[in-house]
């Protein structure tokens, strides 16, 4: 089957621009086609940068271009929804950022509509795609580590650890999407889902610890409405417990662990060095895992490498007219967001809240 130019439109220009743009450009078969960004200055800027043919202020403008195949969606998630929505309307394949959306109820239509257009749909879940955590899956697929009794994920990032280091932005607000548990946790949800099957209830605890940042030009103080960190605890469909801890403002060098624990087995991934091993052994590290490409003008990183992988992957199989055989559908990120909602709503209430 001959293969076909995929020409991509990225709207957004923070992760589209650092991460998405090298990522699609690196792969042989697509060009990035147009660019949306919040200000017309923005997008022509970005357009002069990398030589897109196209830019745009006005997202529904752009998906008039008959000619779009693929439409990356990385703006903060309260537009998730709408544009989605959109650019299915227009008869575009969608790449959506994570978190799906604000809520359940705006990702069951997603998914519906999705379900429905016959295009491919895919939220941006890029650790489905890393090699270390592929061979979990593998693993766990081989009945490795027997059936499941408890798995932990623990994420101390310091990016956002004092008010200074980060200004108020949309990050800071709830009402945007804001907050560690829709940019962080929703990664863990969705892989913990892809291991080891649905989830069916949630406790959890959200905090803010920075209370206000500045604002980026007059250095004013606003108030943050949005988690800089949660811990939640899950229960599983097969009887296994989950728990995870993510925070934005530890005050040391990140640091990564996911401890998963069998009846048979167990596996440890420590930032990317990953050991397995089964009762009364001593883990032994996996040594032959596929490197993470390195891709010019992307920054380094877990999760832009992991991008990296994604987007070949989807390019590929869209320039032979092919659907993807892997990657988090619009069903995986209605159930993730529905856990999330679960977790928010254990928040409220410091109860188990079943995941529906």
């Amino acid at each position: 089957m001959s293969e076909r130019k995929i020409r991509v439109a990225i709207v957004g220009t923070g992760f589209g621009k650092s991460v998405q743009i090298p990522g699609f450009r690196a792969c042989p078969n697509a060009e990035v086609y147009a660019i949306c960004a919040s200000t017309l200055e923005k997008a022509n800027a970005m357009q002069q940068e990398f030589g897109i043919p196209h830019a745009f202020a006005n997202y529904k403008a752009m998906l008039r271009l008959q000619e779009l195949d693929l439409v990356s969606i990385t703006t903060p998630p309260h537009l998730h929804f709408p544009m989605t929505i959109a650019a299915l309307r227009a008869g575009k394949h969608v790449l959506c950022e994570k978190p799906t959306a604000m809520n359940l109820h705006e990702a069951r239509q997603m998914w519906r509509r999705a379900k429905h257009a016959n295009l491919v749909c895919l939220i941006d879940h890029e650790l489905r795609f890393n090699p270390a955590r592929r061979h979990i899956k593998q693993l766990i697929s081989e009945g490795f580590i027997g059936q499941l009794r408890h798995v932990q994920i623990s994420l101390a990032l310091s990016y956002r650890s004092t008010a200074e280091m980060r200004s108020w932005d949309w990050w800071s607000d709830k009402k945007r999407g804001g907050g560690i548990l829709g940019a962080v946790g929703s990664h863990q949800i969705d892989l913990l889902r892809w291991w080891f099957g649905e989830i069916s209830e949630a406790r959890g605890h959200l905090e803010t610890f920075i209370k206000t940042r500045p604002m980026p030009e007059s250095l004013e103080p606003r108030r943050v409405t949005a988690d800089d960190f949660c811990c939640f605890w899950l229960k599983f469909a097969n009887g296994g417990l989950g728990s995870v801890q993510l925070s934005l403002v530890a005050r040391h060098v990140s640091q990564a662990r996911i401890e998963i624990c069998g009846d048979q087995g167990s596996i440890v991934l420590l930032d990317e060095k990953l050991f397995a091993g089964h009762h009364k052994e001593t883990l032994a590290e996996v040594t032959d895992l596929e490197p993470l490409p390195v891709v010019p003008g992307m920054p380094e990183g877990v999760f832009p490498r992991s991008f990296a992988l994604l987007s070949q992957y989807l390019i590929e199989y869209l320039s032979q007219g092919k659907r993807p055989a892997i990657g988090a559908t619009f069903y995986d990120g209605m159930r993730c967001q529905a856990v999330m909602d679960a977790v928010r709503k254990s928040d409220r209430s410091g109860r188990w809240v079943s995941v529906k």
